[in-house]
């Protein structure tokens, strides 16, 4: 199947990640896009050979995945129940123990994770917490809410950006760029406009491939002009790549910490007081 239903902030990010070697081993790809292209174009990521940018989307490993015919690749879904039998998931993680046989990946994608109940997630929430290297994990769906946190906490959401909604906001890119003392002002501001924890998280996870697309440059990697490309090109001139890895990190986390009940001055409060201690 075509990969090009997928949208291209999307692909811009699962690409950034996977050239600085931050592509995570479990993802939640979340929103009310094309969520499978997404999973398909992560999990070819995930397993293409090509020495370039990945996916390259024309080697044998990502024809395969592209196409769902992958042996490595398990598509964990069932027709006829409303939920998956626990049986199934038990089995499944039987399964992600066996080496894979092709590719240099086993990646278990869950199209539709409302089928998932609470019992299913705890089975699973050991191997995706500690399970072998090789293993990977991949939840489609549209509101992230749906899975436990325990199996939150240990994945990195994408969010399918719908037409109409923002790109990272270059203000608070210049503030990371910028001296000690202007995230903090930045984020003064923010609480002063009285934002919502849904828009923080949002602009979090704009920003996350952002910071993701600038250790990639600041480590030497082959730039892509993208959408990123202006945010990343500025943290990489003003930052060290131990600050860009620090950042990405304290983006990501703190994005995290958005789908919980979290005020957003406490997140806004932390984040700047963890950034400055770096610099």
């Amino acid at each position: 199947m075509s990969h090009g239903a997928t949208d291209n902030r999307t692909m811009q990010t699962i690409r950034a990640m996977a050239r600085s070697g931050a592509l995570p081993h479990a993802l939640i790809i979340s929103g009310s896009g094309d969520r499978l292209a997404a999973a398909r174009y992560a999990a070819a990521a995930m397993q293409c050979r090509a020495e370039g940018d990945k996916p390259c989307c024309s080697c044998v490993q990502c024809r395969k995945v592209l196409q769902d015919i992958h042996p490595d690749v398990l598509w964990v879904e069932d027709t006829e129940h409303k939920e998956l039998p626990v049986d199934t998931v038990r089995q499944l993680r039987s399964e992600m123990f066996i080496r894979p046989n092709d590719g240099g990946r086993k990646i278990a994608i869950f199209p539709n994770s409302l089928q998932l109940n609470d019992k299913n997630q705890n089975v699973l929430l050991k191997i995706v917490e500690e399970g072998p290297a090789y293993a990977a994990f991949i939840f489609c769906t549209e509101n992230s809410g749906t899975l436990l946190p325990t199996v939150r906490s240990r994945c990195v959401e994408l969010k399918l950006q719908q037409q109409g909604e923002t790109q990272a906001d270059m203000e608070l890119i210049r503030a990371f760029a910028a001296p000690r003392g202007s995230v903090t002002r930045y984020c003064i501001a923010l609480e002063n406009k009285k934002l919502k924890r849904e828009q923080l998280q949002q602009l979090l996870q704009n920003a996350w491939p952002v910071c993701v697309e600038a250790l990639a440059l600041k480590m030497g990697k082959q730039a892509v002009e993208t959408s990123l490309a202006e945010g990343a090109r500025l943290l990489a001139e003003n930052r060290n790549i131990c600050q860009l890895r620090q950042l990405a990190e304290l983006v990501k986390q703190y994005a995290l910490d958005c789908q919980y009940n979290v005020g957003v001055g406490h997140v806004l409060g932390a984040l700047a007081a963890e950034w400055e201690n770096t610099l």
